[in-house]
């Protein structure tokens, strides 16, 4: 059963609350030991380089040494899973992607429920994917992409970082938009996607621009769009999709989430220290230079963007079909 959208709100709402006395003891011993930073993707993607640097930065902010987990597989839920059952005592913390809200509906059963049994701490960046092909392919736009599928059905494989990434979601609301048939290639992480389409085994990917920017710049990927709705900094020669499909609009983002239960006074210290490092022009730089946007805000604000995603998310997951059992 999954928790009402307002209900999770409410509580998200209530993890901001700071406690009555402040200044305690038990306040001032947070943390007291290394931190874990599960994610749920393998090394060399977007996830795991976000990841890496909030690691960092919390790490000199906090005065514990923040270790990043990577348990890749099942789309996020191996990882979700630990978290959910890890104690709530703040030194078990999820990376937090939109694949956490696309699996509420693109599973048929899970262990868990993922807006009822975790408490939202900050998001951190939302960055656009791009529409990338290999050199191989014979389009130079996302229109001629659209006349090639149409004209091809099945032809092209459209690679992805596993079932219900946001790759793998972007390119099914491009399908659903178009109607056009590409077989959909699931890897185990944007890393091996990437190489796999460099090296020709699969066609057209819809990447995240940090990992990329640099392989279009440099030839060995062609660029047709980027999903946000406006252009991307990083990119900025690339129309966007919504360009030529009004309505449009497929981005990543990353927060952060610890288990149900975990006080109010750890989220109010990571959430405050989250906030500090986006504040902070160095982190701001390193983030541009990806080509991600900041976000900052609450833990509530935090928890409202999971569950808009969440439903966004579940119309697409439905009306393509997709299912994981």
């Amino acid at each position: 059963m999954r928790l009402p959208r307002r209900q999770f709100l409410h509580l998200a709402a209530g993890a901001t609350l700071l406690p009555a006395v402040s200044g305690t003891a038990w306040a001032q011993s947070y943390p007291s030991r290394p931190i874990r930073l599960i994610v749920g993707y393998p090394p060399g993607g977007s996830a795991d380089l976000t990841a890496r640097l909030m690691g960092q930065w919390l790490s000199e902010r906090l005065g514990q040494s923040f270790v990043i987990e990577n348990r890749a597989g099942a789309g996020t839920n191996i990882a979700t899973e630990a978290v959910v059952r890890a104690a709530p005592d703040g030194y078990t913390l999820l990376l937090v992607a939109p694949a956490n809200a696309i699996n509420a509906t693109l599973y048929e059963k899970l262990n868990f429920n993922f807006l009822r049994d975790v408490e939202p701490i900050a998001g951190i960046i939302r960055f656009p994917n791009a529409v990338v092909v290999n050199p191989s392919v014979p389009v130079k736009s996302i229109p001629e992409l659209i006349a090639y599928a149409k004209a091809n059905p099945g032809k092209l494989n459209m690679a992805s970082s596993g079932n219900g990434s946001t790759i793998h979601m972007s390119g099914e609301l491009f399908k659903m938009l178009t109607g056009i048939n590409m077989v959909h290639v699931p890897y185990r992480g944007g890393a091996l996607a990437l190489t796999d389409l460099i090296a020709g085994q699969v066609q057209v990917m819809f990447d995240n621009v940090p990992t990329c920017a640099e392989h279009i710049k440099s030839g060995k990927l062609r660029g047709l769009a980027v999903t946000s709705t406006t252009r991307s900094d990083v990119l900025p020669d690339l129309p966007t999709v919504a360009d030529f499909l009004p309505g449009y609009e497929a981005s990543a983002w990353y927060g952060l989430a610890a288990p149900k239960g975990t006080s109010p006074e750890i989220v109010a210290t990571l959430n405050k220290a989250v906030n500090a490092i986006l504040a902070d022009p160095a982190a701001k730089a390193r983030f541009t230079e990806i080509g991600a946007i900041l976000l900052p805000g609450s833990a509530a604000d935090f928890g409202k963007l999971v569950a808009d995603e969440t439903e966004k998310w579940g119309k697409v997951v439905k009306f393509a079909g997709a299912r994981v059992e």
